[in-house]
């Protein structure tokens, strides 16, 4: 117990890359997190990503509740526009997720660690009809708490800790 609220400022919470992608037309796409809070009980998050920026299959240690904010995703087969509420419980898995060609922006909370486990079995191949490749990002700042390893689907750039 904390004996009170945490109240954190949106603008003081910085943003990590946490996936990158050029397309073949040379294009740029990212998908930007910001972790508002984190606890070894539960991590309240927000992201923003590029058009589409995506992910591989997923799931996280712990339920998870995503609000799509503004623009739209497409998880597997489904478009999910703002105003779409997503719950997934521990252990289940969803995507791999397209941003829209606004880009999509989402808030989300995961009950537990948070951290993801991912199924990358098909992800080159998604990623090649899809005309991506994935570029290195730097692996984002954890608490002592977290588990070891990366929390990152993708490469990590090997300049930087």
């Amino acid at each position: 117990m904390r004996g009170g609220p945490s109240i954190k400022q949106f603008d003081d919470t910085p943003f990590h890359d946490v996936l990158r992608f050029r397309f073949a037309d040379g294009r740029i796409a990212r998908i930007r997190e910001k972790w508002i809070e984190m606890s070894p009980r539960f991590v309240a998050f927000y992201n923003e990503w590029d058009p589409g920026a995506m992910t591989p299959k997923h799931g996280h240690t712990g339920d998870h509740s995503i609000y799509i904010i503004e623009g739209e995703i497409t998880c597997g087969d489904i478009v999910c526009p703002a105003g779409t509420h997503i719950m997934l419980e521990w252990g289940d898995t969803f995507g791999p997720w397209v941003a829209g060609d606004e880009g999509c922006k989402l808030y989300g909370f995961i009950a537990g660690d948070g951290h993801p486990f991912f199924d990358l079995e098909g992800w080159p191949a998604f990623l090649a009809d899809h005309g991506a490749e994935e570029l290195p990002v730097v692996h984002p700042p954890l608490p002592p708490w977290a588990p070891s390893g990366s929390v990152l689907p993708g490469p990590l750039d090997e300049a930087d800790p």
